[in-house]
């Protein structure tokens, strides 16, 4: 009886009546939170979650008030797939009806699969420079990096997420202990005590010197949160000190450790390819006698080491580079028009809205044609 009630629940077409209103309210109530909280920020408390949750002022606790994208996705699948299996019988007059479901959960489980591994990022490249790694536009990482040997370099990584989380970070590829004692995962710095600010308590490097204060997260599409810490290395006969990490930093801060030279740096996390792009010339076409912007390119030039590919390619406007399962897009540029702005996409699963698409379609098209193959046979025969 039990059972029965469960599967008559999501079999239930008020129930996805009830989904979709929800959806249709949840699409609303994010368009409205991007206003403040930003597109990113906005798609993850909205979209990209089971609830969205209610945090009183100064609380440290938070409650679930409605459902978030991820819930109601979950939801309409297992309603489309419990309604679909208990009406529709598998015969020749509803195969049509069959591919045109497995194209909408095709749909859906595609969006899910881009939410959960799809990766954006931007590569920065100045004329004549070549680089083998794009960097994230919203998130950073602490790169520790050991130069003793001038020739190979050895970079140990700690994500923005376990900065935050502050406490001992041990790493079996280092001879000491990252310990984070404040992070800001936005900041502001400041050479003299301005209001607001308090002293930056490093005793190595370029923060012992400097003012610093955390300020609210950046929702704004063109600006980035600039994040600072305070890390202390400390060996195990103790500590060697304490340095200053932060975005504002452009110079990384070195130090010395067993008779090894360390550097250490926050900067954008970084998402290293098998090859590299050099970029040979950008070009800022207009229209003539105006300043109208007429195209946008980038010609560059491909090395993979692995295979001894060597070749130039050209990406502008709607023309993007497809290689190795990324694609690079013409984004931006400097100002100078010295320099491009690559956007760079890793979606494994791009394929799927298309395959998604074809399968309604010809769903659409087969339940068509079994009805009007039987009637056109009918009239014929009368």
């Amino acid at each position: 009886m039990l059972l029965e009630q469960i599967i008559k629940f999501f079999t239930s077409l008020r129930l996805t009546v009830v989904l979709l209103v929800l959806s249709l309210v949840l699409v609303f109530a994010g368009t409205l939170g991007e206003v403040h909280l930003g597109l990113y920020k906005a798609q993850t408390e909205f979209f990209r979650s089971f609830f969205i949750y209610w945090q009183p002022p100064g609380a440290h606790w938070k409650i679930p008030v409605f459902p978030g994208g991820y819930f109601l996705g979950t939801a309409l699948l297992l309603n489309l797939i419990a309604a679909h299996t208990s009406r529709f019988k598998l015969t020749r007059q509803k195969i049509g009806l069959w591919i045109i479901h497995a194209g909408l959960i095709l749909l859906i489980l595609g969006q899910l699969a881009t939410d959960m591994f799809a990766v954006e990022s931007q590569m920065h490249l100045r004329q004549g420079q070549m680089k083998n790694y794009s960097e994230s536009d919203r998130v950073d990482e602490l790169a520790i990096t050991d130069v003793t040997d001038k020739k190979l370099e050895t970079v140990v990584a700690i994500p923005e997420g376990r900065l935050a989380a502050k406490g001992d970070i041990r790493n079996a590829q280092l001879p000491f202990i990252v310990r984070v004692k404040e992070f800001y995962a936005n900041s502001l710095l400041s050479t003299n005590a301005a209001p607001g600010f308090v002293r930056v308590n490093a005793n190595n490097g370029s923060g012992d010197d400097l003012w610093w204060k955390p300020v609210p997260r950046e929702t704004a599409m063109d600006r980035r949160d600039m994040p600072s810490a305070l890390v202390e290395i400390v060996m195990p006969d103790g500590p060697l000190g304490t340095w200053l990490m932060s975005d504002w930093l452009e110079q990384p801060q070195t130090f010395t450790a067993n008779g090894r030279t360390y550097q250490l740096q926050l900067r954008p996390e970084r998402f290293y390819l098998p090859f590299s792009l050099r970029l040979l010339k950008f070009h800022h076409d207009v229209y003539e006698g105006t300043d109208i912007p007429k195209n946008f390119s980038s010609q560059l030039l491909l090395y993979r080491p692995d295979t001894g590919e060597r070749r130039q390619v050209l990406i502008y406007m709607n023309n993007p580079l497809r290689y190795d399962g990324r694609t690079f897009y013409q984004a931006s540029f400097d100002t100078d028009n010295q320099g491009t702005i690559l956007q760079v996409v890793r979606n494994p699963s791009w394929l799927t809205p298309y395959l998604a698409c074809a399968l309604i379609a010809t769903g659409m098209v087969v339940q068509f044609l079994s009805h009007l193959i039987p009637f056109l046979r009918k009239r014929r025969t009368t």
